[in-house]
C-alpha cells in the first residue's frame, strides 16, 4: 500500500493505559518510516493524553458507554470512522467490539488486519504442566506484524520513544528541584498476582531516602493508593505523592522527565519507557516471556520472583489467577536487590 500520496491509517487500541502505552513506539517509527501516513487513533478519552502533541496523529474517542454501547453504537461508530476517508485499519485490540468493527468495514472494502494475541501460546505458558519455557513474541512484534501485512512493515530497531514533554507548573509546585535525582515509584497493580508487598516497598523507599540522593515521586491512583502514597509522602522527607494532585496529562510530562521509574509489570512501567525512561520492573507470578515486557529496556531491568522455588510462574498473564501457595511469590524479592539495581543504573546514567 505504500504510496507517495498521504495514507490514512485508523488504529484501533481501546483497552488498558499500558496496552495503549505500547502502540507508541510502533506508531513513531511508522510515522518516521512512511512520511506519507497519517494516523488516528481509537481509543478511550483517558488515554488520549498519551497522544498528545505527536504530529500526524490524532486521536478518536470512543463513548462505549454511551453512544458507542452496543451493536448499534458500534454501527453509528463505524459511520463516523468511515467519514474520516479511512485507507486500512490496523487492530491492535482484538477483542469483540473490534471484531464486529470488523464486519462493519468489509462493507466498505478497506482493508481491516487484527493483531494476533497467541491465545493459544499464551494459554500454554501459563500451564504449570507446560512441556517448554521460551519467550512468546513481544507485544511489539505483534503490532509491527499487523503493519507488516497492511503494507508498512516496521523493525523494532526502527520504533521511536517520546521526547520529554514539559513539567507544568502545577508539577513545578510539587517538587523540590535542588539537585537531586528524580526517580518515580508506581508501587500498584491491577491485580495482587504482580504487586510488591508495601511492608518491603516502604522498605525500599525508606532506603532510597535515607541516601538523601533521590527525589522521589509516587504514583497511583484511586482512594485506597492515595491514602498509602500519602502516608508515605509525610514519613519520608524526600518522597512526593502526585497520585490525585494532577491531570493524566500533568502525570506523563512529570514521567518523562524521570531519570529512572520503578514499577509493577504495569501500565506506569510502559508509560515510563514510550519515553525512554529508564524503567525497572518487579514481576510476581507474571513473567517477561509473555511478551509484556515495557519497551527497549535491557532484560536485567526486569526483576523476577524467584522460579526454582515457584515453577508454575507464571501462572498467569495478567496476574489474576495463581495456585495456592502462590500469594507470597514476591518475597522472594528482597528489597535490597531492588534498592541495588536502582543505584547500579542511576550510577551508570548520571
Amino acid at each position: 500500500m505504500v504510496t507517495n500520496k498521504t495514507v490514512h491509517l485508523l488504529v484501533i487500541r481501546l483497552s488498558a493505559m499500558g496496552d495503549v502505552a505500547m502502540t507508541v513506539p510502533v506508531l513513531l517509527g511508522i510515522l518516521k518510516k512512511y512520511p506519507q501516513v497519517k494516523i488516528t487513533v481509537l481509543t478511550k478519552g483517558f488515554t488520549a493524553p498519551i497522544f498528545e502533541n505527536i504530529p500526524n496523529v490524532s486521536v478518536f474517542k470512543a463513548d462505549v458507554k454511551g453512544r458507542h454501547n452496543g451493536f448499534l453504537g458500534l454501527w453509528k461508530l463505524y459511520k463516523e470512522l468511515k467519514a474520516l476517508q479511512i485507507d486500512a485499519v490496523a487492530d491492535l485490540h482484538n477483542v469483540l467490539r473490534s471484531s464486529i468493527l470488523k464486519q462493519f468495514f468489509k462493507l466498505s472494502t478497506i482493508p481491516f488486519i487484527q493483531v494476533d494475541k497467541g491465545r493459544a501460546a499464551k494459554k500454554a505458558l501459563v500451564n504449570p504442566e507446560r512441556t517448554s519455557f521460551i519467550p512468546l513474541s513481544t507485544t511489539f512484534e505483534r503490532y509491527s506484524e499487523v503493519f507488516d501485512k497492511l503494507g508498512y512493515p516496521i523493525a523494532i530497531s526502527e520504533m521511536e520513544t517520546l521526547s520529554k514533554r514539559p513539567i507544568s507548573d502545577s508539577a513545578k509546585s510539587l517538587i523540590n528541584f535542588d539537585g537531586k535525582v528524580l526517580i518515580g515509584i508506581a508501587p500498584f497493580a491491577a491485580f495482587s498476582g504482580k504487586m510488591y508487598p508495601l511492608p518491603m516497598m516502604e522498605k525500599v523507599i525508606a532506603e532510597l531516602n535515607s541516601t538523601s540522593k533521590y527525589q522521589i515521586v509516587l504514583f497511583g491512583g484511586g482512594k485506597k493508593e492515595i491514602d498509602v502514597l500519602a502516608k508515605w509522602e509525610t514519613q519520608f522527607n524526600n518522597c512526593v505523592n502526585a497520585a490525585g494532585k494532577l491531570s493524566f496529562s500533568e502525570e506523563l510530562s512529570l514521567i518523562s522527565n524521570l531519570k529512572l521509574m520503578l514499577a509493577m509489570d504495569s501500565g506506569n512501567a510502559h508509560l515510563a519507557a514510550m519515553f525512554g525512561v529508564p524503567t525497572v520492573t518487579i514481576w510476581g507470578v507474571t513473567h517477561p516471556y509473555a511478551g509484556f515486557s515495557p519497551f527497549n529496556q535491557p532484560e536485567n531491568n526486569a526483576l523476577l520472583s524467584d522460579r526454582k522455588k515457584y515453577p508454575a510462574i507464571p501462572t498467569s498473564i495478567y496476574g489474576n489467577k495463581y495456585p495456592d501457595g502462590y500469594d507470597k511469590v514476591m518475597e522472594t524479592l528482597l528489597p535490597e536487590t531492588i534498592v541495588q539495581k536502582i543505584n547500579e543504573i542511576i550510577s551508570t546514567s548520571v
